[in-house]
């Protein structure tokens, strides 16, 4: 007769340790790639032969993300609204690490720009594999002081854009590809006077679950980001006060930074993030 063995409790033990240590294992693998895919031979690296787009991506998690692509091997389309300047910038620093980059000013609010702006992209790189909408305007108020004006230039730009930006990855992206929308972490916990940002940035979510299923046999995942408070001027711009306690109220007792979530972002574009579908991924350091 065989000895009785703890067999199921050593598999659950095993299990929620691994489970435990997932997202540490995430954060490093995040990491290392971010240290290594820069030194990597170009031949080798993922993104090599391959074409990315990057809508708002003159400043910030855009520029970030453009940069954080490019290192790993992608051809980058550049967009802005207003800054070219910073557009044109962002695409110099690619080019004088080895990259391969574009430029195009376009408002994703417009569809015809959001076409033109693919349409750019494929002359320039012959397709597009990854597309991040990014582009997005944050505008804070409570019902009673929030105008028209400020609540219609969010849903033109944040729904209606995201919308249009969605609509052409869906058309244009190769089989295998990645499409990946902005959220915010905001649509957890809406505090006074975010109600209409946080509506806004909910419906990127829907999107992406919805669009995930819809492009179902084409080996092309779809994920929302939503990242918590990261240190850009999109934040700055509504003053100090806004931030008053949130580093502190942060488990790594800081605010985000813009590379912080173009590294989330990397990993979903790679082969270690194919698993994932459908989804939102709240990128915070674990402000909840």
């Amino acid at each position: 007769m065989t000895e009785p063995t703890d067999a199921p409790d050593t598999f659950r033990r095993t299990f929620l340790a691994l489970a435990a240590a997932g997202p540490a294992a995430f954060t490093l693998a995040s990491t290392a790639s971010a240290q290594t895919a820069s030194d990597a031979d170009p031949a080798t690296r993922p993104g090599t032969g391959r074409a990315a787009i990057v809508t708002g991506s003159s400043r910030g998690i855009g520029a970030a993300t453009a940069r954080r692509l490019a290192r790993e091997g992608y051809a980058v389309t550049v967009n802005c609204l207003v800054n070219t300047d910073l557009a044109a910038q962002v695409v110099a620093e690619i080019e004088a690490e080895g990259g391969r980059a574009i430029w195009l000013q376009a408002d994703v609010a417009d569809p015809e720009a959001v076409r033109a702006l693919f349409a750019a992209n494929e002359e320039a790189f012959g397709g597009v594999d990854v597309v991040v909408s990014n582009a997005g305007i944050f505008n804070s108020g409570p019902f009673a002081e929030m105008t028209d004006a400020a609540f219609d230039r969010m849903i033109a730009t944040n729904v209606k854009g995201g919308f249009n930006v969605l609509r052409e990855a869906a058309r244009h992206v190769r089989d295998g590809g990645r499409i990946i929308t902005l959220s915010s972490g905001i649509v957890r916990q809406p505090p006074p006077g975010g109600a209409a940002y946080a509506g806004t940035k909910s419906d990127l979510q829907i999107y992406a679950r919805v669009l995930a299923k819809e492009v179902a046999g084409r080996n092309i995942r779809v994920n929302a980001v939503a990242p918590g408070a990261v240190d850009t001027q999109l934040l700055w711009q509504h003053g100090e006060e806004l931030l008053d306690g949130i580093p502190e109220a942060t488990p790594l007792r800081r605010l985000g930074e813009p590379e912080d979530i173009a590294n989330v972002i990397a990993v979903l574009c790679s082969e270690n993030g194919g698993w994932i579908n459908g989804e939102t991924v709240y990128a915070n350091g674990g402000l909840n």
